[in-house]
Parts: structure tokens; sequence; C-alpha cells
């Protein structure tokens, strides 16, 4: 079976370049891949991208978010994190039969001493009650691949604080994230492997999947991505996964209700956002204003429901004349949604 080491630490082309692999035909499968990122968030392709998100925590620890093929829940990774994927016939794998294709690579945990990793639940691996990898499954043209994550030494603070959404009232048909207690597998690992970095850690996992001592042995089975493989990659990247329609304009429609008191009055803001678009907006409050405040209302209606577009649309109005004694920074940070 060959595979595909990824050497990018961009999430966005990491999962381009698993779409393309899968539909070019340039390897036959079953094949592997192999990839790490810098700190991301994944959410799955039924779900509300703002539902799962802490979009200001994102935005200051320059978070990126993207959206994958596959269902599932929001997945955050850093480069701590191992990604791993199957790419199979169709007709040789049951779909959402995940225990039997993420078996190589749970016999490879148990071998580096990870003894109690199991498969549980609909897609979790986990040791001690704790969820260490999360999966997902997508089939097209007779071709199924499953991804996961490996949490090696993820930074588990990032994880609460990017994912933890805040407490302002979103309602929603997206699919909602099942949060689950997590934990790394380094402190697991025999002694000899607890000191390895992220891609120390990633070569010795390929070693035992393959049953080989050094990845010079499989040198023949690793697949190198050509000049025309990058560019039709990179192609495949802006279409879908750096594109702001499919990662935040793919949301199903949803309300979100965004209420705070000032000492000026209280502002309560009623968000109608479908496709990404802000379809209608409500503002009530007891504040104050020498201005009609359904102009504020109709400078954000067709709009993007995102903190740029709507910081932007804000810049242009004399804030002071609708919300008299409420500072003007204070109301664009409460209408564009950041915490």
């Amino acid at each position: 079976m060959k595979y595909v080491i990824i050497p990018t630490d961009d999430i966005r082309t990491n999962l381009a370049t698993e779409q393309y692999l899968m539909n070019s035909g340039k390897i036959e499968p079953p094949f592997m891949l192999f990839y790490i990122e810098k700190p991301c968030i994944i959410v799955g392709r039924n779900q509300n991208t703002m539902e799962e998100i802490n979009q200001k925590y994102c935005e200051e620890h320059n978070i990126t978010i993207t959206r994958r093929l596959s269902g599932g829940g929001a997945m955050y990774q850093d480069l701590g994190n191992m990604c791993f994927s199957f790419v199979v016939p169709s007709k040789d794998q049951k779909f959402g039969d995940f225990a039997s294709l993420v078996k190589p690579v749970v016999d490879a945990l148990h071998e580096m001493g990870v003894t109690k990793a199991e498969v549980t639940g609909r897609n979790d691996i986990v040791v001690a009650g704790k969820k260490f990898s999360g999966n997902a499954m997508y089939s097209r043209n007779g071709k199924t691949f499953s991804h996961g994550t490996l949490m090696f030494d993820v930074d588990t603070s990032a994880v609460e604080g990017a994912l933890k959404v805040p407490k302002d009232k979103i309602e929603s048909k997206g699919i909602k994230s099942v949060r689950s207690r997590v934990t790394n597998i380094k402190q697991y690992l025999k002694p000899e492997y607890q000191e390895l970095d992220i891609y120390g850690f990633r070569d010795e996992l390929i070693k035992h999947i393959y049953q080989v001592s050094d990845l010079n042995e499989i040198k023949d089975q690793q697949y190198q991505l050509d000049e025309e493989d990058i560019a039709a990659i990179e192609e495949l990247a802006q279409k879908n996964y750096k594109n702001w329609d499919w990662v935040f304009g793919k949301s199903p429609e949803f309300t979100v209700k965004r209420r705070r008191h000032f000492t000026g009055g209280t502002i309560d803001a009623r968000f109608k956002v479908d496709n990404g678009i802000i379809e209608s907006l409500n503002i009530y409050g007891d504040f104050f204003g020498t201005g009609d405040k359904q102009e504020v209302e109709q400078a954000l209606i067709g709009k993007k429901y995102e903190p740029d577009e709507i910081r932007k649309q804000l810049s242009e109005l004399d804030l002071k004349k609708y919300f008299v004694g409420i500072d003007e920074a204070d109301v664009v940070e409460l209408l564009a949604f950041q915490q």
C-alpha cells in the first residue's frame, strides 16, 4: 500500500491534497496519507461554522478555519497533532465501519505502548476513557476516504478556547458537535517515543504500520507530489478550502441574539443569517439616539456575517448618532459578534 507524506502545514492545502489524490487517478487505492498542520479548526460538512467556533479567540490566535467534505463534528488541530487518511475502494469498505479501517493505526499504537487504545462509540479512538482521535468518512465515485486525528502533544487549553462557543443565543439546523474529554497520547507511549517531536512520532508510526525498521525500506511505496499535482492542489484549495463561501457561506440558516447592557443603555440585536449572508437584522433596546436605528440595520442586511465585513460597514456610520452615551468600539464589538 502506497503512502504520501504531505509536506505543507496548512490544513486547507492538506485537505485539498487528500481530495485531489482521491479523484485524480495518480495513485490507485488503497493508499494512506499523513499530514500535520499549524493551529486550525475543521468543521464538518453539515455544520454551522459560526456555531462551532469562538471567532474572537480564533482571530487573536491566528487559527485557520475551514470546512471538510466529510460529516461529523468540529476538530481543533495544531502542530502537536498528526492526521492520517485511508483511501480505499468503496466496494471494499462498509461506510461508517471505522474500526476495521483504523485497525492498522490502533495496532501500531499498541506496539508503541498505548496498549489500551481502542475504537469506541461511532468514530473515536480512546484511551483511559478519553478521546485522542476523531474520524470522519466520505465516499464518491467508487472511492472512500476516512481521515482521523491523533493528539500527540496538542495544546488542550487551545482546544477549549477555540471550540468553546460564547453564550450568545445561536439557533440553527446545523449538526452540533458532541464535546468529549480529550487527552494526548504522548504520556502513554513507551519512554523511547515520548521525547520525539511530532514529525518523529509520525515517522515511527509509519514504520510500525508498515512493519519496517527504517523508512528507506519502503521508499518505493512513498508517492512524491510533482509540479502538476501541486498546481492542481492549490487550485482546489482556492476553490474550496480557502473560499469564504465554502467555509462560512455553506452554513445552514441560523439566528443569533447579541445582547449587552452598557451604562448608556441596552442593545439587543437579532440576526437572521442564511448561507452566511445577513438576511434580516432587528436592533432593540432602551438606548437613546438622534438617528434612526434602521439605518444601522439596513447597512448590514445583505452583507456577509463576518467580523471584518461588519466592522467595515459600521465604520462608515456615525454610531454616536444612533447610540448616544455608548462607546462606538463597544457597539462594533457587540454587532461584529466578538466576545
